[in-house]
C-alpha cells in the first residue's frame, strides 16, 4: 500500500511539473480577427483589454421635505434655461479672444470687440431680458464656470473699467453681481444637476 501511495504521489508531480512547463498554445487568427488589441494569458485562455466608456453612477438623492424637492427641481429648471446662453457666451468670449490674438490693427480689434457685444446685445434684447432674477444669478456663476472669468472681468477686459463699473451698478439694481464667482463645492446642487446631464467644462 505504501508503495501504491508513493507512486501515485509521483505521478502527481510529474504531472504538475509537466502542466507548469507546458507552453500556452499557439495563437490562431480566425478571418475576422483583424483588430490589433492588448492581451492578458489568464489560464492558458487570451483574454483581450477592452477600453470602455467611462460609466457614472448617481445616487438616488433622498430630500427631507417636499420643500426642499421642489426647491431643487426649480433649480434645475434654471441651470437648464440659461445654460446655453452660457456656453454661447463662452464660446463667443472664445472666438473673439483667438481673432484678436491673431490681429495687432487695433482698429480691427476694436470692430472685433463691438461686433461681439452687439451680437450679445442681440441675445439679450431677444431672450435673456425676461429672465427671472434667481436665473440671472444662475446664467452669472454659469458664465464663470464655461470662461474662467466673471462678468464683470469679462467686461472690463473688453470695455474698459468704467463701462464694466456702470453694468454692476445696473445689474445692482436687479439684485445681481457680476462679480460672482462659480465654486463647484459650494454650487454642488448646480454642479450636480450639470454632470448629470452630462456637461462638463475646461474649468472644472
Amino acid at each position: 500500500m505504501k508503495f501504491i501511495g508513493l507512486f501515485l504521489l509521483f505521478c502527481c508531480l510529474m504531472g504538475a511539473v509537466r502542466a507548469q512547463t507546458q507552453k500556452p498554445a499557439p495563437l490562431i487568427l480566425g478571418k475576422n480577427d483583424t483588430i490589433k488589441t492588448y492581451l492578458t494569458i489568464d489560464s492558458g485562455k487570451l483574454i483581450p483589454w477592452i477600453v470602455l466608456n467611462d460609466v457614472r453612477i448617481n445616487d438616488v438623492r433622498i430630500f427631507k421635505s417636499q420643500a426642499d424637492l421642489d426647491n431643487y427641481r426649480r433649480l434645475r429648471y434654471n441651470v437648464m434655461k440659461v445654460l446655453p446662453y452660457a456656453r454661447f457666451a463662452a464660446q463667443r468670449y472664445n472666438q473673439l479672444q483667438r481673432d484678436l490674438a491673431v490681429t495687432g490693427d487695433k482698429h480691427r480689434q476694436k470692430e472685433l470687440i463691438n461686433a461681439c457685444e452687439t451680437q450679445i446685445k442681440d441675445l439679450f434684447n431677444k431672450e435673456i431680458k425676461d429672465l427671472t432674477i434667481s436665473q440671472g444669478e444662475v446664467l452669472i456663476k454659469l458664465i464663470d464656470r464655461e470662461t474662467g472669468n466673471t462678468s464683470y472681468a469679462m467686461v472690463k477686459d473688453l470695455k474698459g473699467g468704467f463701462k464694466a463699473f456702470v453694468l454692476q451698478s445696473a445689474a445692482r439694481i436687479f439684485g445681481h453681481d457680476l462679480k460672482e464667482t462659480y465654486n463647484p463645492d459650494e454650487q454642488k446642487d448646480i454642479e450636480a444637476i450639470l454632470l448629470q446631464a452630462g456637461y462638463s467644462s475646461t474649468k472644472y
